[in-house]
């Protein structure tokens, strides 16, 4: 047996008829695959299912089947909780996050992930397996502990989780075992190719979005000798074009792939005085995850991020600069 909770799991499944299952407020293609992964393994099992993030699903992950299940309350009573891809209650900010633990207290409760993180949640059953490259691939080996029926849709999905979070099974957190699983989803019928048509479909952007792409491109800042790489994307153009998709998503591969670029560093500023920073590192420069940790972020060696809240009352710039100094430390340290 790969993980000795599954039993547990098994235990408090079969014991439940209504489950929510809980993405964070950062939901990316593995949150969400898991999340419908689990639906589908959940539903084969004759249980109520109930899916929920506290912001909308971003448009760039709607290729997935099933996304417009995924609620934004919580507003049903429910007998058994699943958190995945995160073991951070912080990470749940569109709710009140004592109520929310509270709440979630009360019942019993499962976290499901693969990140590295301090801030546990103490009173769940927790399966964190760090080595896995995505939360996906945890996903998978808990259904094989259990002989648990993966129907063609949770297979699909937890392809989509970790080619997601492997960006096609190249990531220095990809292992023997993440291909073998793809592999084993192939065998079982899964189409890569028809998977990523469906997502190179939703992909396309507006005429305006690729203008917009272009204003931000002109916008890039560098520093140290280009290691560096920033964006500040303001309330305004947030607010705008958001719906459409992630404006620091249309920029933040070509940051990092400016030559001589080690990391870049898209920022956030909001109405409320909220800052945050999404942060990308190439090969070999795996300090994503000490950067976001100075600030109280966190997340994997290449891809990491931390919040600042406007109570803090700290300036963009001061940010920016702090983020230089440390980000131009941590790469001198290696």
């Amino acid at each position: 047996m790969t993980y000795d909770e599954s039993p547990k799991i098994a235990e408090l499944i079969l014991s439940s008829t209504k489950i929510l299952i809980l993405q964070a407020d950062n939901p990316d293609g593995d949150s969400l695959g898991s999340a419908l992964a689990l639906e589908q393994i959940i539903h084969e099992m004759g249980k109520e299912p109930i899916l929920y993030c506290g912001i909308d699903i971003p448009t760039y992950l709607r290729h997935m089947s099933g996304w417009d299940r995924v609620e934004k309350f919580i507003d049903i009573d429910f007998d058994l909780s699943i958190i995945v891809d995160t073991s951070s209650i912080g990470l749940f900010d569109s709710m009140n996050k004592t109520d929310l633990q509270q709440k979630l207290s009360k019942i019993p409760c499962i976290v499901i992930d693969h990140h590295d993180v301090e801030d546990g949640i103490p009173f769940a059953t927790i399966i964190c397996n760090k080595k896995a490259v995505a939360t996906g691939e945890v996903i998978y080996e808990i259904a094989r502990d259990l002989n648990w029926k993966l129907n063609n849709e949770a297979k699909n999905r937890i392809a989509s989780s970790i080619m997601s979070d492997s960006q096609g099974l190249i990531t220095d957190g990809t292992t023997a075992r993440s291909i073998h699983i793809i592999g084993e989803l192939v065998e079982q019928g899964v189409s890569l190719t028809k998977l990523d048509n469906e997502r190179r479909e939703l992909m396309k952007k507006s005429p305006e979005l690729i203008k917009y792409k272009g204003e931000l491109l002109q916008r890039i800042e560098y520093f140290d000798d280009n290691r560096i790489a920033l964006i500040t994307i303001p309330w305004e153009e947030i607010e705008k074009y958001s719906n459409e998709y992630n404006p620091s998503m249309l920029v933040i591969d070509e940051m990092r792939f400016t030559e001589n670029t080690q990391i870049a560093i898209a920022f956030k500023t909001y109405n409320s005085g909220r800052i945050t920073a999404k942060i990308r590192c190439n090969y070999g420069a795996d300090i994503a995850s000490k950067l976001a940790g100075h600030f109280g972020g966190g997340g994997h060696k290449y891809a990491s991020g931390f919040r600042i809240e406007g109570e803090s009352k700290r300036d963009i710039n001061e940010i920016k600069q702090e983020c230089i100094k440390i980000a131009t430390e941590l790469l001198n340290s290696k």
